[in-house]
């Protein structure tokens, strides 16, 4: 499949929009992960949502506890329903790679499920980029599927997809080489709730940025 004919993020999501959101609603690995981190944030801390979705749960998680949220999402049809369903937050509809951002301007950003369309390189660049954005000792939240994968093709909730990724040593090697030290990491077997759906490895990892 050349460059012109692979599914992108946005027309993947577009697609998807809630139905996505109710799929993964009862992920509980999700919300504890979410948990451990507002464990580790002072009072209206600062937070870049990375690939936001419909704003749920995770920037509703972190309005709720009084925080701060910019949600940056490539799909309009996500930011328009994050929009809509968490108006306490932010959203933009941008790659995070061409929004500028200030330097150590956030206390923490969140990354969920978000590197998955993107090649290797692209992810190391994005986890490189959040550690830049965060202020030492800032805070990542991060999650993939952990698969040895590269430009594989297939389906997701009957969308088509191309998905790279990183077996559980080697994403965690890819933190911990984008200037964080992991503080925590979980991985949990968990099946969406959606017709087409198979059982999907999960990986949630939490890292503070090195001084």
């Amino acid at each position: 499949m050349d460059s012109e004919q692979r599914p992108t993020a946005a027309s993947v999501f577009d697609a998807l929009g809630a139905e996505y959101e109710r799929a993964f609603a009862g992920s509980a690995a999700h919300r504890a992960s979410l948990e451990l981190l507002l464990e580790q944030l002072d009072p209206g801390s600062r937070v870049l949502d990375i690939g936001s979705g419909t704003g749920r749960p995770t920037a509703q998680a972190l309005t709720d506890a009084g925080h701060e949220v910019l949600g940056v999402d490539v799909s309009p049809v996500m930011v328009d329903i994050a929009s809509r369903q968490v108006p306490a937050a932010e959203f933009r509809c941008a790659d995070i790679r061409e929004l500028p951002l200030a330097d150590g301007s956030f206390d923490a950003v969140c990354v969920y499920f978000s590197l998955l369309q993107l090649s290797r390189a692209e992810q190391a660049d994005v986890l490189r980029l959040t550690a830049r954005a965060l202020r030492p000792d800032g805070h990542l939240a991060v999650a993939t599927v952990p698969l040895d994968v590269e430009g594989v093709s297939g389906t997701f909730m009957g969308q088509p997809v191309q998905v790279t990724s990183f077996g559980e040593d080697a994403f965690t090697e890819l933190v911990t080489g984008a200037g964080f030290t992991v503080l925590a990491q979980e991985t949990d077997l968990f099946v969406p709730d959606h017709p087409a759906a198979v059982p999907e490895p999960h990986l949630f990892v939490l890292a503070r940025r090195r001084s």
